[in-house]
């Protein structure tokens, strides 16, 4: 058992009309939250970062739950891919902003609620002022320089900082509070992965119900800290694993040396999160390559039409390629290149795609230096092709 996080004299000037004692009246008949508990959620102020995956079921359960002010980060536009597990936004929704429709759902929820709209990129130049009037915050997103950063400011505001991340069937969940005895994210990871070592969710894909589980956790651990009950996740990570249904446990602790909260940090305000997680030096490195050969999908289109000799190589993975595929290309996996370099011709001239245009370059560059010369990345990929040459192909 824990004390509350909040202030008691905030939570003391709060009142309930009879409509909301009807609300919540199934927390209020539970001698662990009471009255005096649902004021405290009441009185409470949570940011989310990141309406998303994670961000979605987090915004929803708290507000049902009746956490007086929710603050909202995001800058992103629904689009018809975030559907199949962001549930905060509707197919009504795509092309609109993610804020916009996850405050009318959140009011639809329990209009109770005041919902902040913070529609902007988090940033070190202004997170700090973005963060400072709430009490918790949520972090919902899938890139290192922002964990980083929210990580830093809570550390130096002395906020919670509940975390919680998924990959395909994997997620799990902490709650990082160097002020109430925890580690930080940097004791854990006290340095980020290579630039693309790691792929996103829009790279390597996620269950569409993973996130319901992991944010709902994430839910429930500001519930916790906010009304002052259970054990929270301090010092603790529960990963789940979805395929096996099974949770694992593992303890954290902090670092006496961590560079941020530690007893003599050397991190003492925030600094360059992209710089720190080596996203400029990786685009340097790639600019200094030479540049790779492209053609447009107009181009390829006219190619084709030509009947022009040249071999279309698609380097994507076969579950891909059952969803879409550019007509007359020939598949091999970018995984499956090295070994089947014989079936390509080095006297051909070879087009080659994949998804958006990465993996192609990629190969481009590995048959490069297998001594291939005739050789064009599609720019863009099939993504472009299907919207600017083909939309009947399906776009995933």
């Amino acid at each position: 058992m824990h004390k509350s996080i909040l202030d008691p004299a905030r939570v003391g000037a709060v009142e309930f009309s009879n409509d909301e004692i009807a609300r919540y009246s199934r927390h209020l008949i539970m001698p662990e939250v009471t009255l005096e508990g649902q004021k405290r959620l009441k009185a409470a102020k949570v940011l989310c970062i990141g309406t998303g995956g994670l961000g979605s079921p987090i915004a929803l359960y708290l507000a049902a739950a009746g956490v007086g002010t929710m603050g909202l980060v995001d800058f992103d536009v629904v689009d018809y891919s975030n559907l199949q597990r962001q549930i905060l936004h509707g197919t009504k929704d795509v092309g609109r902003k993610k804020l916009k429709s996850a405050r009318d759902r959140i009011k639809e929820i329990n209009p109770n609620v005041q919902v902040n709209l913070h529609d902007a990129l988090f940033k070190a130049e202004n997170a700090m002022e973005i963060v400072e009037p709430y009490d918790i915050v949520i972090d919902g997103t899938d890139n290192f320089p922002t964990r980083y950063l929210s990580n830093d400011v809570c550390v130096l505001l002395k906020k919670p900082n509940i975390y919680g991340s998924i990959f395909r069937f994997d997620g799990q969940c902490t709650v990082f509070a160097p002020h109430l005895g925890g580690p930080c994210y940097r004791c854990l990871y006290p340095e980020p992965p290579p630039p693309g070592m790691v792929p996103s969710c829009a790279e390597g894909g996620v269950l569409g119900v993973l996130p319901g589980v992991i944010g709902v956790m994430q839910a429930i651990e500001a519930i916790k800290l906010i009304v002052g009950i259970g054990e929270p996740l301090i010092g603790r990570l529960v990963h789940f694993d979805a395929l096996k249904m099974k949770f694992r446990e593992f303890k954290i602790r902090k670092d006496p040396t961590c560079p941020v909260c530690s007893e003599n940090p050397s991190i003492t305000a925030l600094i360059d999160y992209e710089e720190f997680c080596g996203i400029p030096q990786a685009a340097a490195e790639e600019a200094a390559e030479p540049p790779v050969p492209e053609i447009t999908v107009e181009e390829l289109k006219a190619r084709l039409d030509r009947n022009d000799k040249f071999v279309l190589l698609d380097v994507r993975e076969q579950f891909e390629w059952d969803i879409a595929r550019i007509p007359g290309a020939t598949l091999i996996p970018l995984g499956e290149l090295p070994s089947r370099m014989s079936e390509l011709d080095s006297a051909d001239e070879i087009v080659i795609h994949c998804k958006a245009g990465i993996r192609s370059a990629n190969a481009l560059r590995h048959l490069q230096k297998a001594g291939f010369s005739k050789l064009l990345n599609v720019e863009g990929g099939i993504l472009a092709w299907a919207e600017r040459v083909d939309p009947s192909v399906p776009k995933y």
